[in-house]
């Protein structure tokens, strides 16, 4: 493909994902290879963009995954990615995986397309909290958030975190996350959030 605007290890992961759930999730059963106890998913399908991940973990280790997603290839290049790293990885440090992780072990993805990334890594956390949660330790790792964008699930610290990223306005913070691309009621919220990391963090 002559417009490939993708690394060589973007176009290989998106060419021949790892771990991907083959057929329906409510197919998988007690006889299967694969037997989940943790389930995470985010996004909207309103915006073409959802993700689900399933883990299999045994002693707060991942040992085994599965996910699927409607979104682009650059969702399924870094969910492929993250579903390879966290495997034997400890719940703990998998939870504190970041998108930029992810955009580095793969060679850099276009600016436009970074927001895609974050799909995976929510995911990942959701799920890792609902195993906590059938546990007994909810919210073990869980961080302090406030909801800002409820379609998408974007929080307080996803904003502080594309901050801290370069993000100053609306639109770079839509280009990052996607926020505000269901039904746009949180623009006012998320903007007044970014004024106030600019005071925070301005010098």
């Amino acid at each position: 493909m002559s417009d490939w605007i993708y690394s060589d290890t973007v176009k290989e992961h998106f060419t021949n994902p790892r771990n991907v759930l083959m057929g329906d999730e409510s197919l998988l059963s007690e006889t299967s290879d694969f037997v989940p106890n943790a389930r995470g998913q985010t996004g909207n399908i309103k915006c073409g963009d959802q993700m689900l991940m399933l883990l299999k973990i045994k002693d707060d280790v991942i040992t085994d995954v599965r996910w699927k997603t409607y979104g682009c290839a650059s969702a399924i290049a870094s969910t492929s990615m993250l579903s390879e790293v966290i495997k034997g990885m400890k719940i703990e440090d998998a939870y504190k995986i970041k998108p930029e992780d992810l955009v580095a072990k793969l060679g850099g993805l276009p600016s436009f397309k970074i927001h895609c990334s974050v799909l995976g890594d929510k995911a990942l956390r959701a799920a890792i909290d609902d195993y906590l949660e059938k546990t007994g330790r909810k919210g073990m790792l869980k961080e302090e958030t406030s909801v800002i964008c409820h379609c998408l699930g974007i929080t307080d610290k996803d904003i502080e975190n594309a901050f801290q990223n370069g993000v100053r306005n609306w639109e770079q913070l839509q280009q990052a996350t996607k926020i505000g691309t269901v039904c746009g009621s949180c623009k006012e919220k998320a903007v007044e959030l970014l004024h106030g990391l600019d005071h925070i963090y301005s010098v």
